[in-house]
């Protein structure tokens, strides 16, 4: 909106027609405590501003999908600075229509461990029968998947801290290719774990480097934006950070950004 400038943003999607980019930002800083700006906008394919929505709702938005029927989900990660101090909010995942009603809440305010959830939500994901994915785990309580009926039913969870396969540490993105598999971006062990719908480890790929983030378009063209090697990850220094293009069914890489 005119007058305002952008705050940290992680999460962008695009609509299933492709005509509209959803982005979901943090206030105009790195964090909506206190704030009466809108969190969730969206825009246009020429970069216009359609609308936008979700004040007072989210302390620290973090992951965004849009499914198929329009509908935005967005998980609020409550991890950064006042959004940690502020135990009355935060930790969810909340489905918005296109207009911006609120249309289903996910998780407890201020967060909660097993056999609650969340504890710092980093992404959503909804598969194309419906099902919804979470991605918890930012570096304190728990590092797993949980998997929702399209109603917000839990149907399972799997995972725990570790490096083993199967494991995670800050589990950051999700993505789902063609075939249905399931790619969650494991940043902490700077690699990519791929699953099916149930949970099953299917392999491991390191070649993408730290994911933060993850995009397979309908081609099973996959993008890992990587930002942290050599700053936030110096032990990770010997990789550049960036974007890297490739192939989501033969884990190959074709470009980098």
């Amino acid at each position: 909106p005119a007058g305002r400038a952008w705050g940290s943003t992680s999460a962008v999607d695009v609509a299933p027609d492709g005509s509209h980019v959803w982005v979901a930002e943090r206030c105009g800083a790195n964090s909506c405590v206190g704030s009466t700006l809108d969190p969730i906008l969206e825009f246009d394919s020429t970069g216009t501003l359609v609308r936008h929505f979700g004040a007072g709702v989210l302390l620290t938005p973090h992951g965004i999908a849009v499914d198929k029927d329009g509908n935005v989900w967005v998980t609020d990660c409550a991890c950064t600075g006042a959004s940690l101090r502020d135990s009355t909010r935060g930790h969810q995942v909340f489905k918005f229509s296109p207009d911006g009603t609120l249309l289903m809440t996910l998780g407890a305010k201020g967060g909660a461990n097993d056999p609650g959830y969340f504890y710092q939500p980093n992404d959503v994901l909804v598969a194309p029968n419906g099902d919804i994915f979470v991605a918890e785990g930012h570096g304190r309580g728990a590092d797993r998947i949980l998997k929702f009926t399209p109603d917000g039913k839990l149907i399972t969870a799997w995972g725990r801290r570790g490096t083993e396969p199967g494991e995670f540490n800050q589990p950051h993105a999700l993505a789902m290719d063609s075939r249905g598999r399931l790619f969650v971006g494991d940043r902490g062990n700077n690699r990519i774990q791929i699953f099916d719908q149930d949970g099953t480890f299917l392999a491991q790929w390191t070649q993408f480097s730290r994911p933060s983030g993850i995009f397979i378009d309908k081609d099973d063209t996959i993008y890992v934006a990587d930002s942290e090697s050599g700053s936030v990850a110096p032990d990770h220094g010997a990789w550049k950070r960036g974007i890297r293009i490739g192939s989501a069914q033969a884990g190959s890489g074709r470009a980098f950004i």
